[in-house]
C-alpha cells in the first residue's frame, strides 16, 4: 500500500520525496529510495575500426566530479550531481532531476589500451574515446612427427 506518494508538504526530510512506502496502518513508512541511493547512467556505445566510444549525458556535473576506471574488460564510470542552494522539499511543485551520485559500469567488448583513454566533457555531454588494442598476431602451426 502506498501512503503520500508525492508529499509536498510537512516533509520529515528531503529523501522522502521519493516513495515512502507503508505497510500496515501502524507501521512507519520506509522510503524506497534512501540516501545512499546511486543512480544509474545512461550511456550510448559504440565503435569503428580502432575505437570503442561512450557517451553520456552527463549535465550539472563538474569534471572533478567525474571518476572514470578501466579493469580488465569493464569501464566504470561514477560521479555525482549537486543541487545549487537550499531548496526546502516543501517548495516544490515538480522533483523530476536526479541529484546525486551516479554510476555505471560497462562490459567492454574487446581490449583496450587504457593508457592511451580520452575523456571529453563539452555542453553536458561526457564522451569517452577508448582505443582498440591491436591484436592481429597470426600463430602458424606446424606439423611435427
Amino acid at each position: 500500500m502506498l501512503k503520500n506518494l508525492f508529499p509536498l508538504k510537512n516533509q520529515k526530510s528531503e529523501e522522502e520525496s521519493f516513495f515512502p512506502i507503508q505497510n500496515g496502518p501502524n507501521e512507519e513508512p520506509r522510503v524506497w529510495l534512501a540516501k545512499d541511493y546511486e543512480g544509474q547512467l545512461s550511456v550510448d556505445v559504440y565503435h569503428n575500426d580502432k575505437e570503442i566510444i561512450v557517451r553520456s549525458t552527463v549535465a550539472g556535473v563538474k569534471p572533478d566530479d567525474l571518476n572514470i576506471m578501466v579493469n580488465n574488460d569493464l569501464l566504470t564510470i561514477r560521479g555525482k550531481r549537486e543541487t545549487e542552494g537550499n531548496i526546502s522539499p516543501s517548495d516544490y511543485l515538480y522533483r523530476e532531476c536526479y541529484w546525486g551520485g551516479f554510476s555505471r559500469t560497462i562490459v567492454l567488448p574487446e581490449d583496450v589500451k587504457a593508457d592511451k583513454i580520452k575523456a571529453t566533457l563539452k555542453n553536458g555531454l561526457l564522451t569517452i574515446v577508448l582505443p582498440k588494442a591491436v591484436s592481429d598476431a597470426q600463430i602458424k602451426v606446424r606439423e611435427e612427427f
